[in-house]
């Protein structure tokens, strides 16, 4: 028993080696790009932050969604946030996956270049839309009378560039459309592509909807904010997915794979990168071996007794 825990073992450490040879040598290629997708989500950040300066609390609009859903409650308004973390966190977790399971179909690197393009695509339109109208926000401390509802003038500078996370919390005024169906649908979308499981791709689209239906109940916007977000995202995405290359296909690992004087180790990464078991090739390349020598020898035998009659 303990034999085998150690053979897995090493063959999990030698995949990860393997696959961390990869994705380095992507981030060195790629690096400007993952760079400038996380500069885009702080000016995204930033946006948002520099909105609140201008949102006036109102009256809450009248709004369908709010009639047909009854509200959730500033003591249950957890719910989406906890949807949307596992979201979030489940998609993060799926993108590395290539570091420990055999079947594989991405990259790292090249799809987080890919997901932060879907995404600065979409808030881009957001920023634009949420900075030409103000609406008064419906979320509980965005009402009148609460103290996180306006901002005073900043003091300084350093005040509009610094994003603290009470601020993420706690803002108001970006409404059109929602950030979090932008994340959850690109995520979402994402996986359908790239994914595998095809129950997976069912639950995370079921998912999606349930967020929506929630972010409304707990009042966190408007049901226009997350109608435009289904159609807005699900367009930007498609736009750019076809203008972007496609990302390369696995079985093409070996171009990428380190230098090694060792054949045999450079057959056994890729046979690792691509999600084939070491042991199992291995046998199988025997087991064809051995065929090939029963025919010989069947062949060998055949001329034999031909030659004696």
């Amino acid at each position: 028993m303990s034999f085998y825990i150690g053979r897995e073992a090493s063959k999990l450490w030698k995949r990860v080696c393997a696959e961390t040879s990869i994705e380095v040598k992507l981030l060195v290629e790629n690096w400007k790009y993952l760079l400038g997708g996380l500069i885009c989500q702080y000016i995204h950040g930033l946006a948002a932050h520099g909105v609140h300066y201008f949102h006036r609390p109102g009256p809450i609009l009248q709004d369908v969604g709010y009639y047909l859903l009854p509200e959730l409650g500033i003591e249950r308004a957890y719910i989406s946030e906890t949807l949307f973390t596992f979201i979030f966190a489940s998609f993060v977790l799926w993108t590395f996956h290539p570091f420990i399971f055999k079947n594989k179909k991405i990259y790292t690197v090249l799809l987080w270049c890919r997901v932060l393009a879907f995404l600065f695509g979409c808030q881009i339109l957001r920023i634009i839309t949420f900075y030409s109208t103000q609406l008064p926000g419906p979320n509980y401390h965005c009402r009148e009378g609460s103290k996180f509802a306006t901002l005073p003038l900043p003091e300084n500078i350093l005040e509009v560039f610094v994003i603290i996370p009470r601020g993420v919390l706690y803002g108001c005024g970006d409404l059109i459309f929602s950030s979090h169906m932008i994340f959850s649908l690109v995520f979402v979308r994402t996986y359908q592509k790239y994914g595998t499981r095809r129950f997976i791709k069912q639950c995370a689209w079921l998912t999606v909807v349930v967020q929506s239906l929630l972010i409304i109940a707990s009042r966190k916007h408007y049901t226009v904010d997350v109608v435009v977000a289904w159609y807005t995202v699900n367009l930007v995405v498609y736009f750019i997915d076809h203008k972007l290359p496609e990302l390369p296909d696995r079985s093409s690992a070996a171009l990428l794979l380190p230098v090694t004087k060792d054949s045999r180790t450079k057959e056994e990464n890729h046979k690792l990168l691509n999600g084939n078991n070491v042991d199992s090739a291995d046998r199988r390349s025997r087991t064809q071996s051995n065929g090939k020598v029963q025919e010989l020898s069947n062949v060998v035998h055949s001329d034999a007794a031909t030659n004696g009659v």
